[in-house]
């Protein structure tokens, strides 16, 4: 495999190798880099490395970073400093999607001693002895269309988390104007089923309740293996294969092209009440003409029509959505659209940004640029916006019974904690009522926060 080198990195410097093996893991980004976190601190477990908190003095420290904006790319290389900074003798390795675009830019801040690609990253493991003997190049980043290393092993769980994210397939096969992910990703690779439904079959085993799917394209799981054979791979057979399984559990979507939403999908969903009834819309726009600058794959027409279908089909389906703001071209009447369809759709659990100008992409060369002011109004605006579809959403469940996950985590107020239910709302209740990972069922009460306080059902 080819692999990237610049005249300033070499071969790294040889340190001297601890007793201890003490190793921090610190990950920006998606769920997918979360995933892909738990498996190189496991396999690195696996070889007689103990996983710390970063602020313990741990004696290698890995970065796992994001660059889906330029915002994402400065706060990867201050979370690199600051690792330097926090351990000055130890290892520390940077890897993600931002090495993999500029590993120059890395390799360039001193005390790093390894930039590896995604191409790479899971096989750290098998690299460390070469690390330690200082035999290894500082800059291993190779062409992602060639080889990407995909996870082999089983997971037991996710430190800290209570939801265990589960990753069904990896890169990109659309080429979005705006966005460098599927160059930061590469090509779309799906994870055999079978070795989907191990990795959730051991997580239940393990205790958790929650399975989060996770991928950079979830909704095009399948397509490459359906190459060549005739039976037909697909996000919804993944999902019946994986609600076979026996147990009380429940399976969430991490996020979804609105083109994958299927009538297939909406049956499932329908049917299986383990589906949560909650999804989360890689939505953008809600303007057919900048979505069709954007190289997205449907309409705002579309996106209405399916998303009302899908609220027949799964009656308290709750939504949430990427939206983008400030697009080159964006109008006024353009954003408009996309503010109307936010509350439309009642996004109630937004992701809202402005566009970010990201280097090589075509939206980069478009030559009407939103200014930057106008974007963050914009930002503000709709952020201001779908806070009060989430009220009004949250207020219509005062006194309605569910039952929701015990978590943890959150701000909830002193003596209660954080709980989900399955259409994603935050629920705080009593810490005596429950222990994070435990079911139970709740009587909503009041508004708290983003979320509402609950009491234990007698």
């Amino acid at each position: 495999m080819a692999t990237a080198t610049i005249p300033l990195s070499g071969l790294i410097s040889q340190k001297e190798r601890s007793a201890s093996r003490r190793v921090a893991i610190e990950t920006m980004g998606c769920k997918v880099n979360f995933f892909e976190s738990e498996v190189i601190g496991e396999s690195l477990r696996g070889n007689q490395w103990q996983v710390v908190d970063h602020q313990a003095g741990a004696d290698m420290t890995i970065i796992n970073t994001c660059t889906v904006t330029a915002e994402a790319d400065r706060q990867a290389r201050q979370l690199v400093r600051r690792a330097i900074r926090r351990n000055p003798g130890a290892w520390v390795v940077v890897t993600g999607c931002y090495a993999q675009m500029d590993p120059q830019a890395c390799a360039r801040i001193p005390g790093v001693d390894l930039v590896l690609g995604n191409d790479r990253k899971l096989e750290l493991h098998r690299l460390l002895p070469l690390l330690e003997a200082g035999k290894l190049a500082r800059v291993m980043v190779g062409d992602l269309h060639e080889q990407v290393t995909l996870p082999e092993q089983l997971i037991t769980g996710l430190e800290g988390h209570t939801r265990a994210f589960v990753q069904i397939q990896q890169g990109c096969d659309q080429s979005c104007t705006y966005c460098i992910i599927h160059r930061a990703r590469g090509p779309q690779r799906s994870l055999a089923p079978s070795l989907i439904r191990h990795q959730m079959e051991r997580l239940l085993l393990n205790g958790y309740r929650e399975i989060v799917l996770c991928g950079v394209d979830v909704g095009a799981y399948g397509a490459d293996l359906n190459i060549g054979h005739t039976h037909t791979h697909s996000l919804v057979t993944l999902l019946e294969g994986l609600l076979g399984v026996e147990g009380d559990f429940r399976i969430r979507i991490s996020s979804i092209d609105p083109a994958h939403i299927s009538t297939e999908l909406m049956s499932l969903m329908a049917k299986d009440q383990r589906l949560c009834p909650h999804l989360h819309l890689s939505l953008q726009s809600g303007n057919t003409l900048i979505l069709k600058r954007m190289k997205r794959r449907y309409s705002a027409e579309e996106v209405y029509r399916r998303i009302g279908q899908l609220r027949e089909a799964v009656p308290g389906l709750v939504l949430g959505a990427d939206l983008m703001v400030g697009f080159p071209t964006e109008t006024k009447a353009a954003f408009d659209d996309t503010l109307e369809m936010a509350q439309a759709l009642e996004i109630c659990y937004p992701h809202i940004f402005s566009y970010s100008n990201r280097p090589d992409t075509p939206a980069a060369s478009i030559p009407k640029q939103v200014p930057k002011l106008e974007r963050k109004r914009r930002a503000a605006c709709l952020r201001e916006a779908t806070g009060l579809v989430r009220k009004a959403h949250l207020q219509s469940q005062i006194g309605h019974r569910r039952r929701i996950l015990v978590e943890g985590g959150g701000h909830p107020p002193p003596g209660y904690r954080r709980g989900r239910a399955a259409d994603y709302t935050s629920v705080y209740v009593p810490q005596r009522a429950a222990a994070p990972g435990e079911w139970l069922w709740v009587d909503y009460e009041a508004l708290y926060q983003d979320g509402l306080i609950a009491r234990p059902r007698a």
